[in-house]
């Protein structure tokens, strides 16, 4: 016991850590408010797709030979709004051509990154950097975006929360009440897209697909007032990243599969107990 409290202190004597639990505390609110967005609203292909298109950005940055910095970054945000974009404009056809056109970003996205990278001359950032995530990557810069991107999440929540509520649970009741729902859809994509090319380093572009969905579905099932499932799902995600770094640093885990193991094991272990209290209450009655 006295090991792992030890260790717990520990981490915040190493500045990369530091930087990983700051981030952790802005992508907690990230996660649980534009999480709870893309569960509500059914949207987690949408988000995949956006996910894995941002790494053509990552693949062209290298090859263009960008600020190794910031270039990755710019790239992946270009990829991501255009396919945040086009997915969302496309969504209004049918779901079969809705499916198809996500299928297609998903997959060209990714190839590209590779295609890009390949032709990339020299030494390059591993690439598994930016698909599985590396907190050592985390630098002062990426904490000021994130911290940006927060503000921006919380402040137009505030601004239009019964717009977005309205919009999630009934699209065309909105449309009746004069809510411009294309616009307002499209404007939170634009905001998952932006969530996902600030996380990748944190996590990776496959990862953070995970952290969309999983705090918001665990916290879905005990409420479906979106408020609540916004806090929560705040609050699970804070506890899952601080346990999942504190366990990938005490026994030299990987971070970003320690975070999504850690809170896949709850949500497994949520749906065992509601499913066996269900059971024998179903037995009680009988």
């Amino acid at each position: 016991m006295t090991t792992l409290i030890e260790s717990l202190f520990e981490m915040f004597e190493f500045s990369f850590m530091r930087n990983a639990l700051y981030a952790g505390f802005l992508a907690s609110i990230a996660f649980g408010i534009i999480g709870t967005y893309v569960v509500v609203k059914r949207i987690v292909f949408i988000a995949g797709g956006i996910a894995h298109a941002s790494f053509g950005g990552v693949g062209m940055s290298f090859y263009l030979d960008w600020d190794r910095d910031v270039g990755p970054i710019i790239g992946a945000s270009i990829f991501a709004l255009a396919s945040a974009l086009g997915i969302g404009i496309l969504s209004k056809e049918t779901l079969e051509r809705e499916e198809t056109t996500i299928g297609i970003v998903w997959a060209v996205g990714m190839a590209l990154g590779a295609f890009f990278i390949g032709l990339t001359p020299g030494y390059a950032i591993s690439p598994s950097s930016y698909l599985f995530g590396n907190i050592l990557f985390l630098k002062t810069l990426d904490l000021q975006l994130l911290a940006i991107l927060v503000t921006v999440i919380l402040a137009s929540t505030i601004l239009m929360y019964h717009r977005i509520l309205a919009m999630a649970f009934d699209e065309e009741f909105s449309e009746v009440i004069g809510i411009r729902t294309t616009l307002l859809h499209l404007y939170m994509l634009c905001l998952v897209a932006m969530t996902i090319v600030l996380l990748i380093k944190f996590l990776g572009v496959i990862l953070v697909l995970a952290m969309l969905t999983i705090p918001a579905s665990l916290v879905g099932r005990f409420t479906h007032n979106l408020r609540d499932i916004m806090i929560g799902s705040t609050v699970v995600t804070e506890v899952f990243i601080f346990l999942g770094l504190w366990a990938s640093y005490h026994w030299d885990l990987f971070a970003g599969a320690t975070i999504v193991i850690g809170s896949s094991i709850a949500y497994v272990l949520v749906i065992l107990g509601q499913s066996c209290m269900n059971y024998f209450q179903r037995n009680r009655r009988s």
